[in-house]
């Protein structure tokens, strides 16, 4: 991209408003029963509704959906190749940090490979793939008033601070 362009300011002063959130994710994957044993069975998301054999929408607590998940365009497919432009990861947020833990627990029972945990300062994540290599970030944010800041006010976000893992999962025990 064009630096000057990178470095313009935007054309308006609107910005979306404040209460804004994402509705929802919609993932093509090449089987949709592995996707909904992984999604459903390992996460705990709740089915709502499918559509033969090539789409489920699923959600945490009652939703019409947060995830879509079909096979149009990908049954029988391989995860898209590294250094190719799409979604970089999904990130779940969970409401407590103990809900975290479980859900990080029940994914190491199933036998999945985490790649990585990260403190961010605002919050904690947990990175894995799905079964189509689709990056996953479970988190949990901290309260707001515990975000770290800058001198100025600003959010301090910390892109990879230490994380003990171990301690995490301790609190799935409690």
């Amino acid at each position: 991209m064009d630096p000057a362009v990178m470095n313009a300011a935007p054309p308006t002063a609107y910005r979306v408003p404040a209460d804004t959130t994402i509705g929802h994710v919609h993932l093509k994957v090449s089987n949709l029963e592995k996707a909904l044993e992984f999604y459903c069975g390992v996460l705990g998301f709740e089915l709502i509704a499918r559509f033969r054999n090539s789409a489920a929408f699923i959600s945490a607590g009652g939703y019409h959906h947060h995830i879509g998940l079909n096979t149009w365009e990908s049954l029988g497919g391989s995860p898209a190749p590294r250094h190719h432009t799409g979604l970089y990861h999904l990130a779940i947020r969970y409401p407590t940090r103990r809900d975290l833990a479980i859900a990080v627990q029940r994914v190491l029972d199933a036998g999945i490979a985490l790649r990585g945990a990260s403190d961010h300062g605002v919050s904690i994540a947990v990175y894995l793939n799905d079964p189509d290599g689709i990056g996953l970030e479970l988190t949990w944010d901290r309260p707001r008033e515990e975000w770290p800041r800058t001198p100025d006010g600003d959010i301090e976000l910390a892109m990879a601070g230490p994380f003990d893992l171990d301690a995490l999962l301790r609190e799935a025990q409690a």
